[in-house]
């Protein structure tokens, strides 16, 4: 027991100076960053992290439109619908409640949080940004010194000047706290994410194992496997069955989706119940590695910009 708790006690040290490390990272980033204009910002950070440049004149390939949009696709619904929270209205509005979480409470301070109400299990986000997570699969008394200590360094964070992602410009950072969703999935709880293309979705990419060994494999609407990777390798012997209720996710996508040129929309199945996760109009911040470039350029050919 005294070994388990001096391990535990290790990780939880090696978190925190990964979050400190990662801080002090950002914070130039902003700092810097806003010396920069944003079109020279993004050509820089295109160049940095993808090795090539960027082209803005004539863009084709995925990372290349993403990068267009940040700087020319104006919809004011972006601002609420990159919320976590002012989302759920739309998605209540558009495919029903029925496909939220139960949500515990939504938060402007760290001090606003009343830690003695919440239940035992419960995951809790920033409501901007993303990876900004706390899940928490028992409360104990390091609880509320754990998540004071991250979301007082995460709340500082402005997403819109580390990527110039345009939805996010002057959007308030809040917290949000959500039910913890479980599965007994051999491989834990899958991420489907349907990319859609004006209304219709084109390719759905699950992530798995996400904290064991993370893989991430691509399928079209109909569960056909894509052999492409990007960014994680892909597992195509992995045992990851249609689920049953794919239609379902993929009506719900083309509603949600309806009126954006591109989004990608989350869901999670959890023992057949579908779950909305999140709409994403800048995936992967427009860097991911395509190990394949023609899959880039197919993706990049469903998006009219």
């Amino acid at each position: 027991m005294n070994i388990r708790k001096a391990l535990i006690r290790q990780i939880s040290k090696n978190e925190k100076l990964y979050i400190l490390t990662k801080q002090v990272r950002l914070k130039t980033l902003m700092i810097f960053g806003k010396l920069i204009p944003d079109k020279i910002y993004i050509k820089l950070q295109y160049r940095l992290r993808l090795g090539r440049k960027l082209n803005l004149n004539n863009p084709v390939l995925f990372n290349e439109k993403i990068q267009y949009a940040k700087l020319y696709y104006r919809n004011p619904m972006l601002k609420l619908l990159v919320d976590k929270y002012e989302v759920r209205k739309y998605v209540k509005e558009k495919i029903g409640v029925k496909y939220l979480t139960k949500l515990y409470g939504v938060y402007d301070t760290i001090d606003e949080i009343p830690f003695e109400n919440l239940p035992e299990k419960f995951v809790m986000k920033l409501t901007n940004g993303s990876s900004y997570n706390y899940i928490c699969h028992l409360k104990n008394n390091e609880t509320k010194s754990e998540i004071e200590y991250r979301f007082k360094k995460w709340m500082t964070v402005d997403f819109y000047m580390l990527g110039r992602e345009w939805a996010y410009k002057d959007v308030k950072n809040r917290i949000i706290c959500e039910e913890l969703l479980e599965t007994n999935d051999d491989y834990g709880l899958n991420d489907y994410k349907i990319f859609c293309f004006n209304g219709v979705p084109k390719i759905i990419q699950v992530d798995f194992s996400r904290f064991v060994n993370h893989k991430r494999n691509f399928y079209t609407p109909e569960w056909e496997f894509i052999d492409e990777i990007v960014e994680y390798d892909n597992d195509p012997k992995a045992n990851i069955p249609k689920p049953v209720n794919l239609d379902e996710m993929v009506e719900c996508a083309k509603v949600l989706s309806e009126g954006f040129p591109q989004v990608r929309v989350d869901f999670y199945d959890v023992d057949g119940r579908v779950i909305f996760g999140e709409m994403t109009f800048y995936h992967g911040a427009g860097y991911l590695n395509f190990k394949n470039p023609k899959f880039e350029l197919e993706m990049g050919e469903y998006w009219d910009v």
